[in-house]
């Protein structure tokens, strides 16, 4: 009499089944594209910041929003695309510049450095500007087709976010241009000193091939006179604002997204009373020492009324390494203060 396992046997061999040895290489195979496909995934999450845009396009970890990834010079600078508020997770503000990390913007992970990426050109006809004194910058941004853009999307509660930082990194501005009817800007920047100047553009197109991906492009000024360069100062944890304290607490390495972690404090008591400032309870700009390359942070904290503080968590994606100078905007009272400090990435 034949066992039942021996009948088993001879079914399935009636009935076609393939042999048991190709039924396991099928799965080998399968498992071998699992792992190509797992191989890929943590490259594209471990993508250096540096060569996107964060707004270069928002995406990237949680908190980092319209910005600036860092890129080598002369590439395109609007950060990698996809950095946008991370899907399914309202109140974190987007991560431009590294491309599937929502959250992140272009100017997230820190670049900037070309006039021109996609098509789209950061252009004006002004190339020197007055030291000393108040003075209004014209631009425009043209599209594929060399036409002005004008239609453009909020991001912030702004259309364009405009930034201005000379050369030894001192003298950071951040502002929020006016658009005419035919697409010319106007930034009023408050008085200059002399010496070399980067002047960055950060936009969403709301209309044609770029619409819903944000780019950062910037241009150079000089402003005459004796430039009096200031020494970096040296990377630290702490430093203070109009009678506030504010401590960072990170660490960084270049091309792997991290926490930054910025603390407020005044009077040695933890600070509870921040004001949503562009929709966030704070800014980080973020320069790199060297070529100027940008990155924009915003906390993926929740805004909740005047109630931000004392802690606030950024998620920053550096492609270079080195001293970057950090620049943290903070609202109370109606006042936005903003605290300056060097950060190390290793």
């Amino acid at each position: 009499m034949s066992t039942g396992s021996e009948h088993e046997k001879s079914a399935s061999a009636e009935q076609g089944a393939p042999p048991a040895t190709k039924r396991w290489a099928g799965h080998r195979i399968l498992y071998a594209c699992s792992l190509v496909l797992a191989v890929a995934s943590i490259a594209l999450l471990t993508l250096p910041a540096r060569g996107s845009s964060p707004h270069a396009d928002h995406a990237g970890p949680p908190g980092t929003e319209h910005g600036v990834t860092a890129t080598a010079p002369g590439a395109a600078s609007s950060g990698m695309p996809g950095m946008a508020a991370m899907p399914g997770m309202p109140g974190m503000p987007g991560m431009a510049g590294t491309p599937g990390m929502a959250g992140m913007p272009a100017d997230a992970t820190g670049e900037g450095l070309a006039t021109e990426r996609d098509g789209y050109r950061f252009d004006s006809t002004t190339g020197t500007l007055p030291a000393a004194q108040a003075v209004s910058y014209p631009f425009t941004i043209t599209g594929p087709d060399g036409r002005p853009v004008t239609d453009f999307a909020e991001v912030q509660t702004k259309q364009l976010h405009f930034y201005a930082i000379r050369s030894d990194l001192t003298g950071y501005q951040h502002l929020h241009p006016t658009m005419a009817a035919d697409g010319t800007w106007a930034a009023g920047l408050t008085a200059l000193e002399p010496g070399d100047w980067r002047l960055y553009a950060a936009f969403t197109p709301n209309t044609g091939p770029g619409k819903g991906r944000e780019t950062v492009l910037s241009r150079t000024v000089t402003v005459p006179g004796r430039a009096d360069a200031q020494p970096l100062p040296a990377p630290t944890g702490t430093t203070t604002v109009d009678g506030y304290t504010v401590a960072v607490q990170g660490q960084l390495t270049a091309g792997t997204p991290a926490p930054l972690t910025v603390t407020i404090s005044k009077d040695g008591l933890p600070v509870t009373d921040l004001q949503p400032y562009l929709d966030s309870y704070a800014h980080l700009s973020i320069v790199h020492e060297g070529d100027r390359a940008l990155a924009h942070l915003h906390p993926f904290t929740p805004v909740r009324g005047d109630h931000g503080g004392p802690a606030l968590t950024f998620y920053a994606l550096l492609g270079e390494a080195g001293h970057w100078r950090a620049f943290l905007q903070f609202q109370t009272d109606g006042k936005v203060h903003t605290a300056a400090l060097t950060v190390d990435v290793a």
